[in-house]
């Protein structure tokens, strides 16, 4: 089917160059989406939906245009290349609206294993019924487990074409499936603590079982019982691989050709330099078998790429699409994103932190005192000057050993020193998600507390 979407797409590249377009791209989709969410035990929302959409690109006398529909219909789609053609002629001109040349573009699409036909397999009785299992193994685990704010299986499944008037034309298919648990318990003073636990992946097959998910969010909310501030003040910070997601996914965004040409991130003029320990190395892979974030071309057809963001701490490569890249003299990493509304822009796929030789547990004692975090809220990060603080969750180590859990805290610090001061990266990591991190420990940070 996906080669059927991929002719409808070099249809509609044939129609924008015959509308008088110097250039053009297309990006089609289709997709099946389903999510079914409970509630102690009962029916929330029950939803399933197919889509199918295809954008359109233009350049013309370097100005550029940008439109979609969901018509497929020949004179439709005719009629919209030529309206996109006449918008792209009131735009502003740019030297560096051009599309990539045809010698970048992939010249084959490596099949990833990023589809799974089992999951159109799973009715929607079926979803409810592995929503059910998850809050009901979470609600049965402990009595001290007295409400839920639900738990929700979701789905999504197909398939993506892109081709462009350079000639390259490729499509592959894709899915995914995830159950998420957020049980709730009561803790002194009436406060409410909620806590969750999720499995994801491309596959049917390995995601962990309802009852699996339902017990480990049952005991991450348990374990926040009893919760206490800490005394302000300077202290080593182990951040869990959930928590530790969020700092990785920041110096991504800070090794963006966006931010560079722009300005407006705290790397600006580090390339080659040591930006964090020797231990540090961040990877954005498109191409790992399997995983979450992965595609065989990026969003301008160019061939996807592993790229070493950081390696031993330097930092080496700036994520660019072909404008950026261009706005930056230097070329594209085969980094563009984009969907079917919108324009590419330089992204990660499948980011993560290089996992290290310690166990989780082996950090944990190795620190001593500290503070270990397991979620944080907030968005206190500003880009431009690295400085960060979020407020966080979790519990003190003490003597070596995670003690009683910790709530209504802050954690900051400038990244610059941050990501100089991580001194310890666990060997746990996993790749549910596409942007992911192994244990890692800050070996200072200032907390606000009492």
């Amino acid at each position: 089917m996906s080669k059927d979407l991929e002719l409808l797409a070099k249809k509609m590249v044939k129609f924008a160059k015959d509308s008088g377009a110097d250039e053009a791209e297309v990006i089609a989709r289709t997709g099946q989406e389903m999510t079914a969410k409970i509630r102690l035990g009962k029916v929330e929302l029950l939803q399933e939906a197919g889509s199918r959409a295809l954008g359109l690109r233009v350049f013309k006398d370097k100005r550029e245009a940008l439109t979609y529909t969901s018509d497929m219909r020949d004179d439709a789609l005719l009629a919209l290349a030529q309206e996109t053609v006449a918008l792209a002629k009131l735009s502003e001109p740019d030297e560096l609206h051009e599309l990539p040349t045809k010698d970048l573009m992939a010249e084959q699409v490596p099949d990833l294993g990023l589809y799974d036909e089992s999951f159109l397999s799973v009715s929607a009785d079926d979803a409810l019924e592995m929503a059910k299992r998850g809050e009901k193994a979470a609600m049965e685990s402990d009595k001290r487990i007295s409400n839920s704010d639900g738990a929700s299986w979701s789905r999504v499944a197909g398939e993506v074409a892109f081709a462009n008037s350079q000639g390259f034309a490729g499509s592959y298919r894709g899915s995914y499936g995830s159950l998420y648990v957020e049980p709730v318990c009561e803790d002194q003073d009436d406060k409410k603590r909620n806590g969750y636990w999720w499995t994801g992946s491309r596959k049917l097959s390995e995601m962990a079982t309802p009852e699996e998910v339902g017990r480990v969010a049952a005991k991450r909310t348990l374990d926040q019982l009893g919760a206490k501030k800490l005394p302000t003040g300077k202290v080593a910070v182990v951040f869990d691989p959930e928590a530790a997601r969020a700092i990785i996914g920041i110096v991504a965004g800070a090794a963006n050709g966006s931010a560079f040409y722009r300005k407006s991130t705290f790397l600006l003029e580090k390339e080659g330099q040591a930006i964090a320990a020797k231990g540090f190395t961040l990877v954005d892979d498109p191409l790992r078998f399997g995983a979450p974030g992965s595609r065989p071309f990026d969003g301008e057809g160019l061939a996807a790429r592993r790229n070493v963001i950081v390696d031993g701490g330097v930092l080496k490569t700036i994520l660019c699409d072909t404008y950026t890249g261009r706005k930056l003299n230097r070329a594209s990493t085969g980094s563009a994103s984009r969907g079917v509304g919108g324009g590419p822009g330089p992204s990660t796929s499948n980011l993560y932190l290089e996992a290290g030789d310690m166990s989780p547990e082996e950090i944990i004692r190795s620190t001593g005192d500290g503070l270990y975090v397991t979620s944080m809220m907030g968005f206190g990060f500003n880009p431009v000057t690295g400085d960060f603080s979020r407020g966080a969750a979790g519990f003190l180590i003490k003597n070596g050993e995670l003690s009683h859990a910790v709530s209504e805290v802050t954690i900051s610090a400038n990244f610059n020193d941050l990501l100089m001061n991580i001194d310890a990266i666990g060997n746990d990591l996993d790749f549910r998600s596409s942007t992911t991190s192994p244990t890692l420990r800050v070996s200072e940070m200032m907390l606000a507390g009492n």
